[in-house]
């Protein structure tokens, strides 16, 4: 952003130079270094403290790990990765045989233990039978259609389908894996069609002060050279990770302490144009993002060149 200015105004002098035709000599071109010097710097200083810029700011998205409510071998997978899936969808199939065995075998169990219950009614009924008897029996039936609940939940949970509509990412499922119903080991990432996306700028704390709710702002993609999108703050993070202390046995020292963090600023986008390009970039994708805050308002017109002239810059590719 500071090359750029110092560019133009380099730019600038060339032109006045030229068409003025005024002579390079020890007072002229020394006082357009320090004119320049003076003028750049006030400029810069104004304008990155009362209106920040980030060069690093990303859509972040939240993603759903799939996780299977039972242990099973994988026999069927016919979700394909980045392809959409509606509510309801398979996602994976495991084998139920040993759940299916397991309803099979309550659901004769149960039988067995209701006719034990109706036989303890008809002897209680000709006075031969005992009111225990009957409670015996009772319980055991109750007993076994709760297991039964339990195990037709966990056949129905061999096959997995879709929270909602979406798409799964990475798929690196297939037929003869072991799914484990574990927490820490996910099989799947789903990620949400109608899950809301946060646009985030990092910004150095310097800038705090000039970091509100509801100042107007923009942010520009890499993917999307050339282009400029209005926004405003939505929210200002309360915390940083850099200061975050968990329960443990070990106290904070200063030879432990991270590097000074950046203010997460959450901004929310308020181009109607962006909606024809929010389908074409991805999710996390990076760019950058200004803010404009109330004090020295003239001088955001330099911020606002700045930033579209550094989105222009996009067009041209790094060599590596």
């Amino acid at each position: 952003m500071d090359l750029l200015l110092i560019l133009t105004y380099t730019a600038i002098c060339v032109v006045v130079f030229k068409v003025f035709k005024i002579p390079l000599n020890k007072w002229t071109v020394p006082t357009a270094v320090l004119g320049g010097i003076v003028l750049i710097g006030t400029l810069i200083f104004l304008m990155n403290y009362n209106h920040p810029y980030s060069e690093m700011a990303r859509e972040y998205y939240v993603t759903t790990p799939v996780v299977p409510a039972v242990t099973g071998q994988v026999i069927e997978v016919p979700v394909k990765p980045n392809v959409p899936v509606m509510k309801g969808d398979l996602l994976f199939k495991l084998d139920p045989t040993p759940f299916q065995s397991k309803v099979d075998s309550l659901k004769a169990r149960l039988k067995s233990a209701t006719d034990d219950l109706n036989r303890a009614y008809e002897l209680k009924k000709r006075g031969v039978g005992k009111d225990r008897d009957i409670d015996v029996a009772r319980a055991t039936v109750d007993d076994i259609k709760a297991q039964l609940v339990n195990a037709e939940f966990q056949l129905a949970q061999t096959e997995v389908k879709a929270m909602s509509d979406g798409y799964v990412v990475q798929q690196a499922l297939y037929p003869g894996m072991l799914a484990v119903a574990m927490p820490l080991r996910p099989v799947m990432i789903f990620v949400n069609k109608d899950g809301q996306n946060y646009y985030t700028a990092w910004f150095r704390q310097n800038s705090l002060l000039r970091l509100k709710k509801g100042y107007e702002a923009e942010i520009a993609f890499d993917g999307i050279p050339g282009r400029v999108f209005k926004a405003e703050v939505a929210n200002v993070a309360p915390a940083m990770v850099e200061g975050q202390v968990q329960p443990s046995g070990t106290m904070i020292s200063p030879l432990t302490a991270p590097q000074p963090g950046r203010v997460a600023v959450l901004l929310k986008i308020t181009d109607p144009a962006f909606d024809e390009f929010s389908e074409q970039i991805p999710g996390g994708s990076f760019g950058q993002a200004a803010v404009y805050s109330d004090h020295f308002h003239h001088v955001a017109v330099m911020r606002k060149i700045l930033l579209r002239m550094s989105s222009w810059m996009s067009y041209f590719f790094p060599f590596h």
